[in-house]
């Protein structure tokens, strides 16, 4: 069953699921799909090309699926895909996808804070918290459990690996490694994210593992492609070995510097 407040407008077309809530002065355009449970606040647009899944809360002044902020975008159909489970909090914008990837993901249990900025192309995980005006570029890939700090700004076509977190006005210009804090001007490894990982489950084993690993990319004086041999011939195989050496071979900005 819908619940809607006077003063909003849905298109007629827009495909709305049960015990969906939507507040009053809040727009939806056609060619819009809302998940089951999911509650929209009062002065929130979402235009066309959104997929929201379940039980998400959209919070007053966001704007969901506006068309890129890319002067090459000519009007294609594209998308913005957003899990169960989300929140997007006050003023937040996220832009659809472009021709070159034609979706903007965004996964589930995440919060997304006030005044944050999703541009188009971008991929994100899930259960990542993006604090209050955290602004990605298009293109950007976040993967799950990331953490970035307020006013966090990340340069276009940059990746971010899993369980990463970034300190507070963080300037995101190379490529940040999983299981890792970064902060500093310019932007360093700082150390592993031992915190965050405690609490997702890793044992003790694995954050030494995690350690020992990023001692050879960040503190050995080696070049990646130095330190991935090293990590080859030297450091026994792990699902965390895995997940770093993937990334680092993956990586196509280049990766932060470590910390002097």
């Amino acid at each position: 069953m819908l619940t809607m407040q006077h003063l909003s407008a849905v298109h007629p077309e827009a495909r709305i699921g049960e015990d969906v809530h939507i507040d009053s002065f809040t727009t939806i355009h056609k060619n819009v799909e809302i998940g089951s449970g999911t509650w929209i606040g009062s002065n929130v647009t979402i235009m066309e090309g959104a997929r929201i899944g379940k039980n998400c809360k959209i919070f007053p002044g966001a704007v969901i699926s506006a068309v890129p902020q890319d002067l090459k975008f000519s009007g294609e159909d594209t998308f913005v895909e957003i899990g169960d489970h989300t929140t997007i909090r006050e003023c937040v914008t996220i832009n659809r996808g472009t021709a070159a990837l034609g979706i903007t993901k965004i996964g589930s249990h995440c919060l997304i804070m006030a005044y944050s900025h999703i541009a188009h192309d971008c991929s994100v995980g899930d259960h990542c918290i993006f604090s209050n005006n955290s602004t990605l570029a298009g293109h950007i890939s976040v993967g799950n459990n990331v953490v970035l700090s307020g006013f966090t700004a990340i340069h276009q076509f940059c990746s971010i690996g899993d369980f990463a977190f970034l300190a507070g006005a963080s300037h995101v210009r190379k490529d940040v490694p999983p299981f890792i804090k970064a902060g500093r001007e310019p932007l360093a490894f700082v150390g592993i994210n031992s915190v965050g990982l405690s609490r997702n489950g890793f044992n003790d084993k694995q954050i030494k593992n995690i350690q020992h690993i990023y001692r050879i990319v960040f503190q050995s004086k080696l070049n990646t492609s130095q330190a991935l041999k090293v990590l080859s011939s030297e450091v026994t195989d792990s699902e965390e070995k895995k997940t770093i050496v993937d990334f680092l071979n993956k990586s196509e900005r280049g990766i932060i510097k470590g910390y002097s």
